[in-house]
């Protein structure tokens, strides 16, 4: 009997160890178990963390595709770029077409045109032939066409879209990329013709200082006024124009055949670069244009008339561009319109 009840303790206080052991090891793993899975969460939260920073740094990494930048998920330079422009370019295209506008407006309500000392002559001098007038009205369309839609483009969400429904807002942003595509060939062409025949009359010589420093005699008022400086077949700020032309409009050309074409697959940064250099030669050359526009039509009595016909009345030849008319007299050039 003794015997019995102590087999049944035994069996009992067995079961009970096997019991406690088993409990022992169930939470054992149950707890490191937790503390590896912690482990590898943090693991795995840093190595995120280190992924997104790398990938916002503009590092590399790894994919199927084989295309240009396809490695490479945020491109800094391109936000950088995109920056830049928004925060510059966007503004300084505004101010180049509206700031330069109204400034000239104020000039000229204060100063008036530059009229001629002597009135008309009546006699017209021939100065630009048919060619030169055919390819300065086509430079200039397409100049213009540019300009516009190239506003439209870049400023059109923030003064036009707006305004008007998202459908005519859709129909005006194609039309002008479509336009301002379309123009391009034609304007690049005109350019180079332009630059080819009219550089030889537009090396800057000595006298040119000059007629900077008493503002091209189109001041009506103070110490400048009716000062006339010595010209030559082109003066001074028509000098500055073409050169600004020359220079910037190879700009523009070059960067928007890189933007136009998709099929160079370009590098992003390229691309950028090349849509900043587009946008900062644009603003060159609007303000330049609109200058250039007020000089030719409205501050300048009798100067239109240059580039409508081919000639110029005696006494605006004598008067803006002396020298150049001193020569024509001299060598026996001087043609007069029938």
């Amino acid at each position: 009997m003794l015997t019995l009840m102590l087999n049944k303790s035994l069996r009992r206080i067995f079961a009970l160890l096997v019991l406690c052991m088993g409990l022992g090891l169930a939470t054992v793993p149950v707890y490191a178990a937790d503390e590896q899975s912690s482990q590898q969460q943090a693991k795995s939260m840093t190595s995120d963390a280190d992924l997104w920073r790398a990938i916002k740094a503009g590092e590399s990494g790894y994919s199927t595709y084989k295309g240009v930048d396809a490695d490479i998920l945020i491109n800094v330079a391109g936000n950088e770029g995109k920056i830049l422009r928004n925060t510059y370019l966007k503004p300084l295209l505004g101010l180049a077409f509206v700031g330069v506008f109204v400034a000239f407006l104020v000039f000229y309500f204060v100063n008036g045109p530059s009229t001629l000392s002597k009135g008309f002559s009546g006699k017209m001098v021939f100065r630009w032939s048919k060619a030169d007038l055919w390819l300065h009205w086509i430079m200039a369309v397409s100049c213009l066409i540019m300009m516009l839609t190239g506003l439209v483009i870049m400023l059109g969400r923030h003064f036009l879209a707006p305004y008007v429904g998202d459908d005519i807002w859709a129909g005006i942003i194609a039309f002008s990329k479509f336009s301002h595509d379309w123009s391009s060939p034609i304007f690049m062409v005109s350019w180079l013709l332009c630059i080819i025949k009219w550089m030889p009359l537009q090396t800057v010589k000595l006298y040119d200082l000059k007629w900077f420093l008493v503002v091209g005699g189109y001041i009506n008022f103070g110490p400048f006024k009716g000062k006339h400086p010595d010209s030559g077949f082109a003066n001074a700020g028509e000098k500055m124009w073409f050169w600004s032309l020359a220079i910037f409009g190879l700009c523009i050309s070059v960067s928007g055949i890189m933007l136009v074409f998709p099929m160079l697959d370009l590098p992003r940064e390229l691309s950028m670069l090349a849509l900043l250099v587009h946008g900062v030669s644009a603003v060159i050359i609007v303000a330049f244009t609109i200058v250039h526009i007020w000089m030719a039509t409205v501050l300048s009595e009798g100067g239109m008339e240059c580039m409508v016909s081919g000639y110029c009345d005696e006494n605006w030849a004598s008067q803006h561009h002396n020298l150049w008319y001193d020569e024509i007299k001299a060598n026996g050039t001087l043609k007069y319109k029938e």
